[in-house]
């Protein structure tokens, strides 16, 4: 499996099998892989819950993990996908926090996610009671300490009590008051109550679909919560208002390549549906009064978009502290010092120099010099300390 995190998630399989099986009154079967009776069964309840949350919506912001069948389906197939998505936006972050409290957690694939990313005390909050109780079933079957407490934001419910390092939500805000544009303020809000408990140097991490639709209206919560003065550490470098909004027909969204568990292929096969890449949109912000990043000396551009290769020619959209842009360069320029320019993914943070404006964005050539600053899924390096200047000779006292 891809990235740092694949061996514990593969963990987590047999865990997660046995712990389904127990709440389905099921005792023995395969430990590491599912029946071709319990696949189709499972992939049944995938199907309809990919229909309920990403095409037709009908599910959104409906309890259905309240539903055994639909929970089933959950915990076998969106927990592994949710649990690498959270691991992914955790590997961004400059510090490994020690307390951590999960909004929205269901059966907690991102509250587990904190914990093997090196949390010590994390804390998963939820409205569905049964999606709780399985969270605790696997907490002691992978013999890790997890507390749970109920939490409904649609009915105003206090957050839990305390202050935390990091706080994430894992694809829950989508699914909180209404569809449209008439949820970007009451989501926004809910985002300040929420900072109001993030420890000073601390991060709230937001995870979302990868939907147009879904990550649109996230792009302009984020838009309200730089207005009121907060800062994005990722994946944003552009300190205005999103650029990706212009136009309608964009969004942004993270894509990561991945080699899906044995389980979630079969149930993918069995549900019609495709998840070769793990995709999400998110944002890690910063608590009230925090500022943005120092901004390093280079010229950096975050990669938002998959490679649009032509005749002869590599094309990228780039977004940072100028923008949103394309960014070319002909094969014919391809050097020594530019030559990683050909092999970028969505997700890297690059610098470049030496580049002509052209059209909509940059031109690249022979003289461009292009660095992979961090790649996708690492947190960009902070600014290098400016040394301090030596003493003023003509100052110094004589001895």
């Amino acid at each position: 499996m891809s990235g740092p995190y694949g061996k514990d998630l593969e963990r987590w399989i047999p865990r997660l099998i046995a712990v389904w099986r127990q709440a389905r009154g099921r005792a023995d079967g395969p430990e590491t892989r599912l029946t071709p009776q319990e696949v189709k069964e499972v992939g049944a309840g995938v199907k309809q819950l990919s229909l309920g949350l990403t095409r037709e919506r009908k599910l959104a912001g409906a309890r259905y993990m309240d539903d055994p069948r639909l929970l089933g389906a959950y915990l076998l197939f969106y927990w592994p996908v949710s649990y690498a998505q959270a691991r992914e936006a955790l590997g961004e972050l400059s510090a490994r926090p020690r307390s951590v409290l999960d909004l929205g957690s269901g059966p907690a694939p991102v509250a587990f996610a904190a914990l093997d990313a090196g949390a010590a005390e994390v804390t998963a909050a939820d409205r569905s009671k049964p999606a709780l109780a399985l969270a605790r079933a696997l907490a002691t079957e992978a013999g890790e300490a997890l507390a749970t407490r109920e939490w409904d934001p649609l009915r105003k419910a206090p957050l839990p009590e305390g202050k935390y390092d990091l706080i994430t939500m894992g694809h829950v805000l989508n699914e909180l008051y209404g569809a449209g544009d008439e949820a970007v303020k009451p989501r926004a809000a809910l985002l300040e109550q929420v900072l109001a408990q993030v420890k000073p140097g601390g991060s709230l991490v937001v995870l979302e679909p990868a939907l147009r639709e879904t990550s649109r209206l996230l792009l302009k919560v984020r838009d309200v919560m730089v207005e009121k003065g907060y800062a994005i550490r990722a994946p944003c470098m552009y300190r205005g208002a999103c650029p990706a909004l212009v136009k309608e027909s964009d969004w942004c969204h993270a894509e990561r390549t991945w080699t899906m568990p044995r389980v979630v292929e079969e149930i993918a096969k069995a549900a019609g549906l495709h998840k070769e890449a793990l995709k999400m949109s998110y944002l890690v912000l910063a608590p009230a009064g925090e500022g943005w990043p120092e901004p390093r000396p280079e010229r950096l551009f975050r990669i938002v978009s998959e490679s649009l290769e032509g005749k002869g020619r590599q094309r990228f959209i780039g977004c940072g502290a100028e923008g949103r842009m394309g960014l070319a360069m002909q094969e014919k320029h391809r050097t020594e010092k530019n030559e990683r320019f050909f092999k970028l993914h969505r997700g890297d943070v690059v610098s470049v120099t030496n580049t002509e404006a052209k059209g909509d964005g940059l031109a690249l050539d022979d003289r461009s010099e292009v660095k992979v600053v961090a790649y996708a899924g690492q947190g960009v390096p902070p600014a290098p300390k400016t040394p301090a200047p030596p003493p003023d000779e003509g100052k110094r006292e004589s001895t």
